[in-house]
């Protein structure tokens, strides 16, 4: 059996990223051990408290990105949400506007870096937070020699 790649890229709370790279026999029991080292850096998202996110939520040396990110984790852990449901909530909690666009594209650009999960039609697309587990089962970037 040929020797396989697996990637698997996490992101924490803070926003900073985790590349996780196996190479050769891909077993369970490595997957078990990846869930092990995710709980070690973290836990799963959403574990922070309402205090530490909203005092993360108003320090002005983070992105508008961040921000979205930061509303997503405490408002929406397992439950999908709407982009105007996250201008709303960013705009009452921040007191910045922000607009429908610029909102939309941070939900694609986070869909696209495996942290959320898009579903629906192209004019009424929902959200949802990526489990730990649909990270490594169905998003893993395999590449083959």
């Amino acid at each position: 059996m040929p020797a396989r790649k697996m990637r698997v890229e996490l992101f924490d709370n803070e926003g900073n990223r985790y590349t996780i790279t196996f190479e050769g026999q891909i077993t369970r029991d490595k997957a078990v051990r990846l869930l092990d080292l995710v709980e070690l850096l973290g836990g799963m998202p959403g574990e922070t408290t309402n205090n530490q996110s909203s005092n993360l939520l108003t320090k002005n040396n983070l992105s508008r990105f961040d921000k979205v990110n930061l509303i997503i984790q405490k408002r929406f852990p397992l439950i999908w949400f709407s982009s105007k449901e996250i201008q709303s909530i960013y705009e009452q909690e921040l007191k910045e506007p922000i607009s429908l666009s610029t909102v939309s594209t941070y939900l694609s650009r986070m869909t696209n870096r495996g942290i959320l999960l898009r579903s629906g039609q192209s004019n009424s697309l929902k959200y949802k937070i990526m489990s730990i587990t649909s990270q490594n089962v169905i998003k893993p970037k395999i590449k083959y020699p």
